[in-house]
């Protein structure tokens, strides 16, 4: 993360798969959530990674139960050793009226709403600091030394329309009302910020800023919109924990190719993203700069040994050169993938990630 150059390269990977973590630490993951992932960091090379917080047993899944319908018909589907929600976001509003009625200075306490930053932001900044400094310091006891410990905010500034408001009524309107969205983005900055200036006063040393503002075939909206209404926020929100010493790792989902040299002038010290990313021309571009996310799970699904050889032999290539490159499977290890092709890839990453 400062970009000095390591023995090995590093990993930073994204687990959801408890089949995997027993078959490799002898320990039930349904049964000991926490203790397989400590284990499993203890076996495997993970630099980033996370413990779940609790040991609490968790409800079972059989590899056959893929779907799930409760009473009120909400489904969701098998994720890990858990499931998705529901996606019903946008659920309370039903026209682009209820949208542009909206006031987010009235709905300051974001807790239990569904939002994934769920805090509130009525607190002062101090306060909320608390709150943020208890969460990374539980983190920490759960994970001990085994990886590094981030602090992240999902909401950065475009997940909040996106979230309150659901996919088709916040693209109507960004394309049809921009001056409302403009009005909208302010005043859903003010929960952001206060939350970035709170992270500044926490011990964090990295802070994961999360926007999915690109999907598989480049940015949602394009980047001259981006320009004009997401990234001066970016550019506000990172100054503040760059002025407290800290990095920023900016996560978005898809392909980030017509984002990236925006986010970096913004002041993300790096990206992590999914394998459409073009990788190979983006650390040319940025060896300077922290990039994780060009392994792709597609190819460890096959199992084939030489194909994932060959996969990290190009992934060690582009790393060599990059003392912030990490090793990373980008659309993460889901829970069915076939063990042994995990296990190639952590081998093939054993015998050529040497930077010498």
């Amino acid at each position: 993360m400062r970009l000095e150059p390591t023995e090995r390269i590093s990993h930073w990977e994204s687990f959801s798969h408890p089949g995997f973590e027993q078959q490799m630490t002898g320990i039930d993951p349904w049964d000991h959530p926490q203790r397989a992932r400590q284990r499993l960091l203890e076996l495997f090379p993970i630099d980033v990674g996370s413990v779940p917080v609790s040991d609490a047993p968790l409800e079972r899944f059989s590899d056959s139960q893929l779907t799930f319908v409760e009473d009120d018909g909400a489904r969701s589907v098998r994720w890990g050793a858990g499931r998705t929600w529901h996606w019903d976001w946008g659920k309370h509003f039903k026209t682009i009226e209820d949208v542009l009625s909206y006031d987010p200075m009235a709905h300051l306490d974001q807790r239990n709403t569904g939002v994934v930053a769920e805090y509130d932001y009525r607190l002062d900044v101090d306060h909320l600091a608390a709150v943020l400094q208890r969460e990374l310091d539980t983190q920490r006891a759960a994970t001990g030394q085994r990886t590094l410990v981030t602090g992240s905010f999902y909401d950065t500034i475009f997940m909040w329309p996106l979230l309150t408001f659901g996919w088709e009524l916040f693209l109507e309107l960004g394309a049809l009302y921009e001056g409302e969205m403009r009005r909208l983005l302010g005043q859903f900055a003010e929960r952001s910020r206060k939350a970035f200036q709170a992270f500044a006063r926490t011990d964090v040393e990295v802070v994961i800023s999360h926007d999915d503002i690109c999907y598989a075939a480049g940015p949602v909206f394009r980047p001259e919109w981006l320009r004009r209404m997401i990234y001066p926020y970016y550019e506000e929100f990172w100054g503040y924990l760059h002025d407290a010493g800290k990095k920023v790792v900016f996560i978005s989902d898809g392909n980030v190719d017509q984002v990236a040299e925006d986010v970096f002038a913004c002041g993300a010290d790096g990206i992590r993203s999914e394998p459409y990313t073009d990788w190979a021309a983006l650390t040319k571009r940025h060896p300077d700069k922290i990039l994780a996310g060009d392994g792709d799970n597609r190819v460890l699904a096959t199992a084939d040994r030489a194909a994932i050889f060959e996969m990290v032999r190009g992934m060690a290539a582009r790393g060599r050169g990059c003392p912030g490159y990490f090793f990373s499977i980008g659309n993460h290890l889901p829970w069915n993938l076939p063990a042994e092709g995990i296990r190639y890839y952590f081998e093939a990453s054993e015998a050529l990630g040497r930077r010498q």
